[in-house]
């Protein structure tokens, strides 16, 4: 296979080139030294090299597939090419296309989502989880900076890992049924937010006892 690396490259652009390679291999090898031996192997890297871009293992692997993911959604869904449907829609694309790259490679997944459940990699997980959730809301044209975007984050990062574990044992056709568990969560979640609004919206119509109290104290002059 032709390498797909410039002449000299980076460790940066070897882990990005291995990444996706290396979970190819997975489903069968996992992710450890036969997976990784073998995708260097394939574009040209000396194994040693190789080994170098992942000084932290398996986790790495993981993380630099995962990174490859979020690189083809972005390439997928510019700014300009999300602009025109809802944010309902446009969160709902970023998830099923993530569904689309993904299906493909279930095993590996299987893998890298239990490799993550260790409990020394628990940190590692919640660190990925938010950078898909972030990049997707950010994709999305999300610009809180208040509470809200955190908030917005944890509760799709909740939704997506959910939806993921659906999809590791979905056999329908075109994974119809991780979509369809993915449209009832965020139907679910759309409603919460909503009643949220409109709850924040009431507190802020309401009489305030403080206020009245004060102008009792202060009456305007």
């Amino acid at each position: 296979m032709a390498s797909i690396l410039p002449a000299d490259p980076t460790l940066d652009e070897i882990r990005a080139a291995l990444g996706p390679l290396v979970a190819q291999n997975a489903a069968f090898d996992g992710f450890g030294d036969a997976a990784l031996t073998d995708a260097a192997a394939r574009v040209g890297v000396d194994r040693d090299v190789a080994r170098l871009a992942f000084p932290g293992g398996a986790r790495d692997m993981v993380d630099a597939w995962f990174a490859s993911i979020d690189a083809r959604m972005a390439a997928k869904w510019p700014a300009e090419k999300l602009a025109d449907l809802k944010i309902r829609e446009r969160i709902t694309a970023l998830v099923e296309t993530r569904i689309d790259l993904l299906a493909p490679d279930r095993e590996s997944l299987r893998r890298a989502l239990a490799l993550l459940a260790l409990p020394a990699n628990v940190p590692r997980a919640a660190r990925l989880g938010w950078r898909a959730a972030d990049l997707m809301w950010r994709l999305a044209g999300d610009t809180a900076t208040d509470y809200n975007h955190y908030s917005k984050r944890a509760i799709l990062g909740a939704v997506y890992g959910s939806t993921m574990a659906v999809l590791l044992n979905d056999e329908s056709e075109g994974q119809r049924d991780t979509r369809a568990f993915l449209a009832r969560r965020i139907g679910e979640v759309m409603r919460f937010e909503g009643w949220k609004h409109r709850r924040a919206a009431t507190r802020r119509e309401r009489p305030s006892l403080a206020r009245f109290v004060g102008r009792l104290r202060y009456p305007g002059r």
